[in-house]
C-alpha cells in the first residue's frame, strides 16, 4: 500500500499539534471544572484545529473523527481519527507520558498510526506493511516465554466496571504482578512496540483512544485485538488488548476468561 504522502501529512500533523500542546505544558493555571480555560483544554483544542486545518487543505475528501470536535463526513471512504491529548490526567499532573494519536482508518481499518509524545520529542509510526519506526529507527516488540514473566499494564483500576476488573485481576494475577505498570494511556503501547512491556489490556476505550495504536504495535511485531481474541475495527466496544507476543494471545484471553457479550 503506497501511503507516502499520507504519512508524510501525519508527521506534519503530530509537529502542528505539538507546537500547538507544548506551551500550555505545566504552565499552572487552576483547572476549572466549569469554563473552559483549563491548560489541557486549551491545548488540545488548539492541536486538534491546526491538525484539521492542514488534513482540509491537503485532502478535502477525507473525513475525520476528532475528540474535541466530533465528525466530518468525507466521500473517499477514509477517515483521519484524532485524539489530541490522550492521557489528559498525565498532562496536567506535569508527566510527560501522554501523547497525540493520528491514526487514518480506510473503509473503518486503521492503516497508518502515529503515537507522539511532545515534550520528550518521542514518536512512534506505524503503517499496513511496514516496521514501525520509533524516531525513524525501526523497532521490535519482544518475545515473551510464558505469562507468568510478562510486564503487564494499564491506565488505572478505576477505569474498569467491577466486571471488568474481576476478568483484569485475573490476568494480572497470572502475569509478573510484582512489575505491574499503573497510568501511561497511549504510551504504555509505544512502549510495548519498542520492547519494554509484554501485555496492555484496557476497557471503555473510544476509536479515537486505540486507532493509532494497532499500526503501530503490528509494524512491531505485536498483535492487538479485543478480550475475546476478536482483530478491532470501528466498530469494536472498547475492550482493548495489546500483546508484543503474538505467542501469547491465547494465554491472555484465556486468562481474562471472558464472557461479557
Amino acid at each position: 500500500m503506497k501511503i507516502d504522502a499520507e504519512l508524510a501529512l501525519a508527521r506534519r500533523l503530530a509537529d502542528a499539534a505539538g507546537d500547538a500542546i507544548r506551551p500550555h505544558f505545566r504552565n499552572s493555571v487552576p483547572i476549572e471544572t466549569k469554563g473552559d480555560a483549563s491548560p489541557v483544554t486549551l491545548a488540545d483544542r488548539a492541536a486538534e484545529e491546526a491538525m484539521r486545518r492542514i488534513i482540509k487543505a491537503e485532502f478535502p475528501r477525507d473525513g475525520i473523527i476528532g475528540e474535541e470536535f466530533g465528525t466530518e463526513e468525507g466521500t473517499s471512504g477514509r477517515t483521519w481519527v484524532l485524539d489530541p491529548i490522550d492521557g489528559t490526567v498525565s498532562f496536567i499532573a506535569g508527566r510527560p507520558i501522554f501523547g497525540t494519536l493520528i491514526a487514518l482508518l480506510v473503509d473503518g481499518w486503521p492503516v497508518l498510526g502515529v503515537i507522539d509524545q511532545p515534550i520528550l520529542r518521542e514518536r512512534w509510526i506505524g503503517a499496513t506493511g511496514r516496521e514501525t519506526t520509533f524516531n525513524d529507527r525501526p523497532i521490535r516488540t519482544r518475545p515473551c516465554r510464558e505469562l507468568s514473566q510478562a510486564m503487564l499494564a494499564t491506565t488505572g483500576p478505576h477505569y474498569f466496571d467491577n466486571h471488568q476488573g474481576e476478568h483484569f485481576m485475573a490476568l494480572a494475577a497470572k502475569t509478573d504482578h510484582k512489575r505491574m505498570v499503573m497510568g501511561g494511556d497511549c504510551y504504555n503501547y509505544g512502549l510495548l512496540a519498542s520492547g519494554h512491556l509484554d501485555v496492555v489490556c484496557e476497557a471503555g476505550l473510544k476509536l479515537h483512544d486505540w486507532a493509532a495504536l494497532v499500526p503501530v504495535v503490528e509494524g512491531a511485531g505485536g498483535t492487538m485485538c479485543d478480550w475475546n481474541g476478536e482483530p478491532l475495527n470501528a466498530d469494536s466496544d472498547g475492550h482493548v488488548l495489546a500483546m508484543g507476543d503474538p505467542a501469547r494471545l491465547e494465554d491472555v484471553v484465556e486468562a481474562l476468561a471472558c464472557h461479557h457479550h
